[in-house]
Order: structure tokens, then C-alpha cells, then sequence
């Protein structure tokens, strides 16, 4: 059998609890085998493993299975195009931490094939799909009590997971990340000004650590947004009305070449954006209360 030995070993597992006629168990490791890029048949003396495709493909995202990498956190990258720099930040993800990681590819994932494993699952969408419906798939179809959504440009240097899971496990804040800041109200809510480790009211998608279920009850992000930028905030300013709070903190995290801003085409990105922002000066510039203590 070609299978590599965890997945067998995973395979054994599932007729064991089968035999035990632990149905749900069973049910969870076939997932678990499918995550890991094999089909588990059952024949009559056992089992057989066949490798599937390496990826899954789909028109839209939303139409993904639920993804339960087992893990308590899992960390959600949105990846379109430059897939070598994205593979680079899988990797440090990986060597500096144990959580799940689920890679959404707009359009072929390239290189990123490599990264897929037990703790590592890959599907792609076809060109087209936007920022927003991509982030809110990831949050609603993994099964981890935390997920980080990050953008591909972020790079671990050491472990920044433990730290925001602590802040989370005290449940004083839905989101935990990395850069964020208070709005200006003195600029008519046009600009956001970064004062460093603290409550915020906004938080940016470059490493934002969320409670899932929190955040998806607050609606998650605008299925209007197809561009990453200013949707962060928006969802920020989403969390804060729904009563819900934000913490920035220092962690072990650098960042590289920012294609999905500087390697967009600067029309596109400046027209996304603004539609964006206008939204959230629409619908909360002026709500003073909504915004966390200034400093």
C-alpha cells in the first residue's frame, strides 16, 4: 500500500472503531483521511486507500465540505497568485507552531501543493471569487475553535499562536492581532492611527486571531468585499457594535512583500478600496460609542 504510513495508520483506526461500531469516530477519521488526500474503500478483507486528486477545485468557495483538521486553532491564508512567497509563509507557519493550516487558492495553487500533510489542507476557487466571501467560507467551514486569518505576506518568526489563544482562552476579546488602531474621529473617521499594543477598534487581516463562533455571530465578513483592503475594518467595526472587543499585540511576526497591495493593478485596488471604506463611513462614521477607550 503507497499510502504513508499515518494515513494508514488512520485507516486502521477507522475499521477499529467500525468494529466497535463507533460510527462517529469512523465518520471523523474518513475526514480526516480525505484532509490528507486519500479516498478510504472498505472491502471485505479490510480497506483500500486511494490517492485522490491533490487539490479540490471548486466554482465557489462556499461550496467546500467542513474542514476539522483536529487542531484548536487553525491558521486561514487567502492566497492569488506569487504561490512561492505563500509557501514560504506556510513553512514558518509550520516550524514555528502545531496548529492546522488551511490554504484558499484563487485560481492554481502552484508550489503550495507541496505543504499538503495531516495538519496542512489545500482547495482552490476559480478566478473570480472575492476577499470577503473567501474569509467567510474559512471561517464557517473549519472546525477549530480559533482561526487566524492571514495574509499570505505575513511571516512567522517564531511562535505567535500560543500567545493569542491565551488572550482568547480569557474571553475578554473576539479578535487578537497583530496591527490594528483607533480611528481618528478628529479626521471625520478617514484615517486610523496605530497606538501600539492595547484595545483597538480595528484590527488588520495581516494576523487577526478570532473566537469563530463569535465572529460568526456577528455576521462575519461583507460579502460585498471583493478586495482584502479596509474589509478588515469594516468586519473591526462590525465586532465593536455587536458588543464585541479587540486587542493589538506585539508577536513574533515580520512582513515581506505585500503583493496584494503593491502588485495590484492600482485601479482596481484604489476602486475596491474606496468602495470599502465608503461603506464603513456610511454605515458607522459618527457612532462614537461603538469605539473602545482612547489612548
Amino acid at each position: 500500500m503507497s499510502a504513508p504510513d499515518f494515513v494508514i495508520e488512520l485507516a486502521n483506526a477507522r475499521m477499529a472503531a467500525r468494529a466497535e461500531k463507533n460510527w462517529a469516530l469512523a465518520d471523523t477519521l474518513r475526514t480526516t483521511i480525505a484532509n490528507s488526500g486519500y479516498e478510504v474503500v472498505d472491502v471485505a478483507d479490510g480497506f483500500e486507500l486511494i490517492e485522490k486528486a491533490a487539490f479540490i477545485t471548486l466554482a465557489f468557495a462556499r461550496d467546500i465540505r467542513p474542514i476539522d483538521l483536529e487542531k484548536e486553532t487553525t491558521v486561514a491564508l487567502i492566497v492569488e497568485g506569487f504561490t512561492d512567497d505563500a509557501l514560504e509563509s506556510v513553512e514558518a507557519i509550520k516550524a514555528n507552531s502545531d496548529c492546522g493550516v488551511v490554504i484558499l487558492s484563487i485560481g492554481d495553487p502552484g508550489a503550495l501543493v507541496q505543504v499538503m500533510d495531516s495538519r496542512t489542507y489545500l482547495f482552490a476557487v476559480t478566478p473570480g471569487a472575492g476577499w470577503g466571501d473567501c474569509a467567510n467560507t474559512l471561517l464557517a467551514k473549519i472546525q477549530s475553535k480559533y482561526v487566524v486569518i492571514m495574509d499570505p505576506s505575513t511571516r512567522f518568526i517564531g511562535d505567535a499562536i500560543t500567545p493569542v489563544v491565551a488572550e482568547l482562552e480569557k474571553g475578554e476579546y473576539v479578535a487578537v492581532g497583530w496591527r490594528g488602531g483607533l480611528v481618528n474621529v478628529d479626521d471625520e473617521w478617514r484615517s486610523v492611527d496605530d497606538k501600539g499594543d492595547g484595545e483597538v477598534d480595528v484590527l488588520f487581516s495581516y494576523f487577526m486571531a478570532l473566537n469563530r463562533e463569535a465572529a460568526l455571530e456577528t455576521g462575519g465578513f461583507n460579502l460585498r468585499a471583493l478586495y482584502y483592503r479596509n474589509a478588515d475594518m469594516e468586519f473591526s467595526l462590525k465586532v465593536r457594535q455587536a458588543g464585541g472587543r479587540l486587542l493589538q499585540m506585539e508577536l513574533p511576526l515580520e512582513q515581506g512583500r505585500h503583493h496584494g497591495y503593491h502588485d495590484a493593478d492600482p485601479d482596481y485596488r484604489e476602486a475596491q478600496s474606496k468602495k470599502n471604506y465608503d461603506r464603513i463611513l456610511e454605515r458607522f462614521r459618527g457612532k462614537s460609542a461603538i469605539l473602545s477607550p482612547r489612548r
